[in-house]
């Protein structure tokens, strides 16, 4: 295990509160009929976003699981006469609720661009070329350039959406 699996996060806290009381001014009766100053409690499911952020960030050493990715899928493109295949993925699993971009740049060679989306930590790189765009069909490989091969969109769309909502932390095409 790294370091950071073996260290417990402590994220929620309770604090009490004696000084705001004081700036405020703050009383209230008692039952005896004195004033009395309250006491404030705060609490923090969470901690803060920050500190939430900072310590899932480091849990998953920034390979966010596909439920929790702001880079779920990168469309790549092999040449730029697939420029609209791969707006056309896009839109459509975009409607899906799936975080998905394109490498539209044509300057890059394939390799660049497949290397670019594993150290931006996209889940899933999708490469389409003329074999894909007839057969309505992506190329599916991982960031850590495990290839899945074919699928169909609709397929590949439905699993992505089964794999989003099983919440796991682990991004298996099943």
């Amino acid at each position: 295990k790294q370091w950071y699996q073996r260290r417990v996060a402590i994220t929620a806290g309770i604090q009490l509160d004696f000084q705001l009381p004081l700036r405020f001014e703050l009383t209230y009766n008692a039952p005896d009929g004195t004033e009395k100053r309250p006491v404030i409690v705060h609490r923090a499911i969470l901690g803060s976003i920050e500190r939430m952020t900072g310590i899932l960030t480091e849990h998953f050493a920034g390979k966010w699981p596909f439920w929790l990715s702001p880079r779920q899928v990168m469309v790549v493109p092999v040449m730029p006469m697939f420029n609209d295949y791969a707006i056309e993925l896009q839109k459509k699993l975009k409607l899906q609720g799936i975080e998905i971009d394109t490498d539209l740049d044509d300057g890059s060679t394939l390799n660049k661009k497949v290397r670019n989306a594993q150290l931006a930590q996209y889940n899933f790189i999708f490469v389409i070329g003329e074999k894909e765009k007839t057969s309505g069909t992506v190329n599916v490989r991982t960031r850590d350039n495990v290839v899945h091969g074919e699928f169909s969109v609709e397929d590949i769309t439905e699993k992505l959406i089964r794999l989003r909502d099983s919440k796991s932390n682990e991004d298996k095409l099943e």
